[in-house]
């Protein structure tokens, strides 16, 4: 299948779950959709947070389509679940179209999924793909630069690593800026403020061998507990693992 195939398969309700190894060698995104009078301050949160937050692509108001990122995509659909937020009470939806407003301004940002080919080709396995699993996400005290009501601690995505493979594992991300580059912390978990690895904030818990390193990565979620940091009335998101897969080879990202 190649991306516009797995995005009409969301679409049409046929495919659910989450993104973590599909449509390899292809670009995929994080996404916040936000009201245009917020737009503005989020997006220099996004500037100032760049390997966190890299953007992608940014939408017009109301324009729910991303030519810049793949022919025909649709952002109200055309991923396999959503998070909405309304009055600080979240639902996961599959389509958002009922709720689009023409102040809506969509925010594609750089996800770690995609370098994940590049590690498994690079002779580095990955331990949540091996168990189909969404990767684990962490909220840390690693704090972001705050714009205007976004600010708040960064959130990672962690891989248990053999300890022989780590240096290979930093140098091979090195090589996707957009896509959140090198890990941001190696080792100790409580050292960047998390104290239960076996119970992540988001995604799904995975196995780490006595052999292993946890090795984290800055996380597009980021952007998200930014978001519900600032307490909006109303913001929609992608439910953690659950990506827009652009049209985008990740050689060119």
């Amino acid at each position: 299948m190649n991306p516009a195939d797995f995005r009409q398969s969301f679409r049409a309700g046929v495919r659910e779950g989450h993104t973590s190894g599909l449509a390899p060698g292809f670009v995929q995104g994080n996404v916040a959709i936000v009201p245009g009078v917020h737009a503005a301050s989020f997006a220099q949160y996004c500037r100032l947070n760049a390997q966190a937050c890299p953007v992608l692509a940014m939408s017009a108001p109301g324009d729910w389509a991303l030519p810049a990122l793949g022919e025909g995509i649709d952002i109200r659909s055309d991923l396999p679940a959503y998070r909405v937020y309304r009055d600080g009470q979240v639902s996961v939806v599959t389509d958002v179209a009922g709720l689009w407003r023409d102040d809506l301004v969509t925010f594609v940002i750089g996800c770690s999924y995609t370098f994940e080919r590049a590690l498994i080709r690079g002779g580095v396995p990955l331990r949540h793909v091996q168990e189909g699993r969404s990767v684990a996400m962490y909220r840390t005290n690693l704090a972001t630069t705050p714009s205007g009501p976004f600010g708040g601690g960064m959130v990672v995505s962690m891989r248990p690593i053999a300890a022989d493979l780590v240096q290979r594992a930093v140098d091979i991300t090195a090589r996707f800026p957009d896509q959140h580059g090198r890990p941001v912390h190696v080792g100790d978990p409580a050292a960047i403020g998390i104290t239960r690895l076996g119970h992540p904030d988001y995604g799904d818990p995975v196995t780490v061998a006595p052999d292993e390193v946890p090795v984290f990565w800055a996380c597009g979620v980021t952007s998200q507990a930014a978001l519900e940091r600032a307490r909006l009335p109303f913001f929609m998101a992608h439910a953690p693992g659950c990506m827009l897969i652009t049209d985008r080879r990740h050689d060119a990202a």
